[in-house]
């Protein structure tokens, strides 16, 4: 190989690096996610062989990979690794302690917005609550997963934590659905979306969203969404805890029926921070929705419902 034909080989190959050099300029920085449904956990539940428990799956039988958080420690570590390299610059973290709920938001305060709710509304302390609403420690009520305790959203303990959010005027994150984790206590027909109905004719102000879409109830959270307009759902955990096929069936029935402008991203990351990147991943692999689709649930529609400032979403856009 002569000299010329080199110098043509080297100039060639700095064209290419440029060139894509200059394509990943033109894309700029990742576009931003909001995570409307994530969990402050600091313990990993472990297996009779001493393992952690692998991630969750429907239905069974069904394969699932090993979890990647092997001591408590690690969820929340995994957690943030994950927003950073999905650009998750918001993310809504609760859970039953409160304490641990804090720990994660003072991990990175300018990310996590804190969410106080109950699963078992007969042992949480709504006082408890309420301080913390007036100090300004919380900015989201929920989860409300009274189902796990066989509760319904329509019943009366629930009431106050309805009220309560009304009053402060933050976002309710309710588990109200057609799946759940264990507990001998959980109770389908509690999940049943036409539920809401009741709640939010009481309390018409309500900024309410619905976990998992309110799955399987494809045309009861329709009707709900097309009555209500300040109902809003996430997609949470059946972005990956249930067959791939369902959940596509599922988010096309939605964004068949109009309600693309409603639905929200969420990972419902629990014990398993990797479900973050899984779920994300399925989205974007949708191939029946739009780019504009995509954003809308991976951040515009989230970003309307938590009021975001102009300032603040200039920021997330890399303005």
């Amino acid at each position: 190989m002569n000299t010329k034909t080199l110098y043509c080989i080297l100039i060639l190959l700095l064209g290419c690096l440029l060139f894509s050099s200059l394509s990943l300029a033109a894309q700029g920085p990742a576009r931003p996610i909001i995570d409307m449904h994530q969990h402050a956990r600091f313990k990993v539940w472990l297996q009779d062989n001493g393992e952690p428990w692998p991630r969750l799956c429907f239905p069974k039988p069904c394969e699932s990979l090993p979890a990647m958080a092997k001591e408590g420690e690690d969820i929340l570590r995994i957690t943030l690794e994950m927003m950073e390299k999905h650009n998750i610059v918001k993310a809504v973290v609760s859970d039953e302690n409160m304490e641990e709920v804090w720990r994660w938001q003072a991990s990175a305060p300018e990310k996590f917005l804190a969410g106080g709710g109950t699963f078992n509304p007969y042992e949480t302390d709504t006082l408890e609550l309420r301080r913390a609403f007036e100090a300004g420690k919380l900015q989201v009520m929920g989860e409300v997963g009274a189902q796990y305790a066989g509760v319904a959203p329509n019943a009366p303990i629930l009431e106050p934590y309805f009220a309560m959010a009304e009053e402060f005027d933050v976002p309710v994150l309710i588990h109200c659905e057609g799946i759940g984790g264990g507990g001998h206590n959980f109770n389908l027909e509690a999940g049943h979306p036409l539920l809401l109905q009741e709640v939010l004719y009481h309390h018409p102000n309500l900024r309410l969203y619905v976990e998992n879409a309110g799955w399987p109830f494809l045309e009861e959270i329709t009707a709900l969404l097309y009555r209500f307009p300040n109902v809003y759902a996430d997609l949470s955990t059946i972005t990956w805890i249930i067959p791939e096929q369902a959940f596509y069936t599922y988010l096309k029935g939605l964004v068949d029926n109009g309600l693309g402008k409603r639905l929200m991203y969420g990972s419902d990351q629990m014990e398993w921070p990797e479900a973050i990147g899984i779920g994300i991943e399925r989205i974007r692999a949708a191939d029946f929705l739009t780019e504009e689709q995509k954003r809308d649930i991976f951040y515009n529609n989230a970003a309307r419902f938590l009021r975001l400032s102009k300032e603040e979403m200039t920021r997330h856009r890399g303005g």
